[in-house]
């Protein structure tokens, strides 16, 4: 920090003795021996002042550093603890260590520059140039393990050096018994069998303890492995414990039992399916379990066949790539009709929103709870943008309902208007990112829930109602079912019960995909209301423009593994028209899936369809998207088609290669 130690720093000699040598050897080259004596005499005399001199510069530079480092503490004989190195910090050249040093890295005192980066090669002193003293990385030397401390040091020569003093310390031991602790913590998973009612039906006494038997020995067998304790709770869920050392290797098998499992099936050949919950970083065992918990609640809120991991901050999913099967229970949806009606009862007003550019499938879901508000005499408004939405032909028939004059607002009016009492409720979705108006959401503490989807790491959370099952084809079907247990033919008007036909016939396209038996029952029913199919049919009709474009998009499209079909644009077009297109390829022979990607702003659309054994909702999880099994979407910010493209390639390949 003073004019000493810029004297102290002087750059390596030798190469100006090299020289000295080739001109005492040219000398002996042209025949002048005495020059060459003289030349090589006082070469000698330098070199041996130079030793002299460094010698003596090392010692001042010690001394210097040890005066500037007291506060470290010292060792006998006045000399640092630590492994220590004296560094230019522009090029890394190091200038003097101390013995530790060099016995911890094998350097020696050599006349030409040697640099920390020919023992760390990954090493960079940013973290010194922004005033950080403590290396961000640990580094390893002749297996041990190593934290850098460091400051900075102005050297006062004319060149204005500026210097690194590296302290390494060794914390091996530390990091052992902290590696071991990690490893050693507790995992607590929740195992359950998810269709163990299905499995069991129509069974004897003794078929079911036969089944039971296979199922408690494959769960047996997997978990030899993992030195940990299983206990079974219920007769489908089982509790297991074990540390996370064994963890790894669970992920790196990709939890093997959700496959072997499969092996096992009831006389009727449904096959069985297990859901696993694991809940790791836990503070104890109770905070453990909690997330396991959750865990198993998100894997089957997802459809089940799958391993769900959670952590202190997220999920993490293995599996999934079943198709869902229908577990619902008609119980369940004249419960939470109940419930809804009782909290609608009890508020000031509600709002009804769905997902942003709103399909026929979250308009017809809301027009269902509106007709439930409106049983129930509450004062109830349907939050949609009128610009950006792709159900415009129903919206303009609803708003000419006398029933909905004054009751379609937008977003900011609805915030205007939300007061304490209000209540919100949300269908279509379960994404916080995803529905209409966020700032909306954020403002009103009651918040229900209806939706199909395949949840989410980042769902709504919390809410009052949640009525969310993925196994249904559809909102509309859902809000179909709640409508049976709470209102009267009379109180459905014909243009709700159109819109709830219509959102049900988007999302199965026309009851080709994702139908079950309750999709035909929620048909009928809506039909028994005055919901006309010719009516529903005549909604979904595009004018010639858009089949057009429809039609053009279908021809940009690429097959890729021979039975995916991907269309990227390089110019933008509406959600309606994807989505169409993509539904469209689907009627190619010999494709199962389908892709079509738009620029859109300063993002990349997607929306994927698959009538096949690929789960493009796992498929576009990793580009952020959501949906289910049949249908997907997502949306990629500040990329372009190319670049999402080869994200989505390099996805599909890592689906079909698990």
């Amino acid at each position: 920090m003073n004019r000493k130690l810029g004297r102290l720093i002087q750059p390596g000699m030798g190469l100006y003795f090299v020289v000295m040598l080739a001109f005492a050897l040219s000398a002996i080259l042209m025949d002048r021996p005495i020059y060459a004596i003289v030349e090589t005499a006082i070469t000698a005399v330098l070199f041996i002042f130079y030793q002299f001199s460094k010698v003596y510069r090392r010692r001042e530079l010690e001394s210097f550093i040890q005066s500037a480092t007291n506060t470290l503490g010292t060792t006998d004989g006045g000399k640092t603890p630590f492994p220590m190195v004296l560094t230019r910090l522009g090029d890394g050249a190091i200038i003097w260590f101390n013995e530790p040093f060099a016995q911890m890295s094998g350097f020696k005192d050599k006349m030409y520059e040697q640099k920390i980066t020919d023992l760390l090669p990954n090493f960079t002193s940013e973290w010194l140039v922004a005033g950080q003293s403590e290396y961000p990385y640990d580094v390893t030397l002749a297996e041990r393990r190593y934290r850098i401390y460091g400051t900075t040091i102005h050297a006062d020569d004319p060149q204005g050096t500026l210097l690194a003093a590296l302290y390494f310390s060794d914390l091996t031991d530390l990091y052992q018994i902290r590696d071991e602790y990690i490893r050693s913590r507790p995992v607590v998973s929740l195992i359950v069998v998810d269709n163990y009612d299905e499995l069991t039906k129509n069974l004897s006494e003794s078929g079911i303890s036969s089944l039971n038997a296979r199922i408690n020995e494959c769960i047996t067998h997997w978990v030899e492995g993992y030195h940990g304790i299983l206990r079974r709770l219920e007769r489908n869920r089982y509790l297991f414990i074990f540390e996370k050392w064994d963890l790894q290797s669970a992920v790196e098998n990709k939890f093997s039992i959700l496959d072997d499992i499969h092996q096992i099936t009831s006389p009727s050949g449904v096959a069985a399916s297990i859901s696993f919950g694991l809940g790791v970083d836990g503070g104890s065992f109770e905070e453990c379990y909690d997330f396991a918990a959750l865990a198993i609640e998100m894997s089957l809120s997802r459809g089940g066949d799958q391993a769900v991991i959670k952590d202190r901050l997220n999920f993490n999913f293995y599996g999934g790539r079943a198709k869902e099967v229908d577990h619902r229970s008609k119980v369940r949806s004249r419960v939470t009709a109940s419930s809804l009606m009782e909290l609608i009862g009890q508020s000031t007003q509600v709002f009804v929103m769905g997902h942003k550019n709103a399909d026929m499938d979250a308009v017809g879901a809301a027009l269902g709870v509106c007709c439930m508000c409106r049983k129930k005499g509450k004062k109830h408004f349907l939050v949609i943008d009128k610009e950006h939405n792709s159900a415009e032909k129903l919206l303009e028939e609803v708003s000419q309902v006398p029933e909905y004059a004054d009751r379609i607002i937008s977003g900011q009016d609805a915030l205007l208007m939300a007061d304490s009492g209000s209540v919100l409720i949300v269908v279509d979705t379960n994404r916080p990112n995803q529905v209409e108006c966020s700032s909306l959401l954020e403002a009103i503490p009651k918040v229900c829930v209806i939706d199909h989807h395949r949840r989410a790491a980042d769902y709504i959370n919390p809410v009052v109602v949640n009525f969310h099952e993925p196994y249904a084809s559809s909102a509309s079907e859902l809000a179909t079912e709640l409508l049976e247990y709470v209102v009267e033919k009379q109180d459905v008007l014909p243009v709700e019960a159109k819109g709830l036909l219509a959102g049900i016939f988007l999302d199965t396209k026309s009851f080709n995909v994702r139908t079950g038996e309750r999709s035909f029952e929620a048909a009928a029913f809506l039909r028994r209301l005055g919901a006309e199919t010719v009516e529903v049919k005549k909604l979904m009709q595009s004018d010639f423009q858009n089949t057009m474009a429809r039609y053009q998009i279908i021809k940009s499209a690429k097959l890729y593994r021979n039975e995916i079909a991907i269309a990227a644009l390089d110019t933008t077009t509406s959600r309606a028209l994807a989505a169409q297109s993509a539904d469209e390829l689907l009627n190619i022979t010999g494709i199962q899936s389908s892709f079509v990607l738009y620029p859109q702003d300063d993002m990349v659309i997607i929306s994927a369809r698959s009538i096949g054994e690929a789960n493009v909702q796992v498929i576009l999880e990793p580009l952020g998207g959501g949906g289910n099994a049949a249908t997907a979407g997502a949306q990629v910010n500040h990329a372009t088609v190319d670049e999402v493209l080869d994200k989505l390639v390099a996805s599909i390949d890592d689906y079909y290669r698990t």
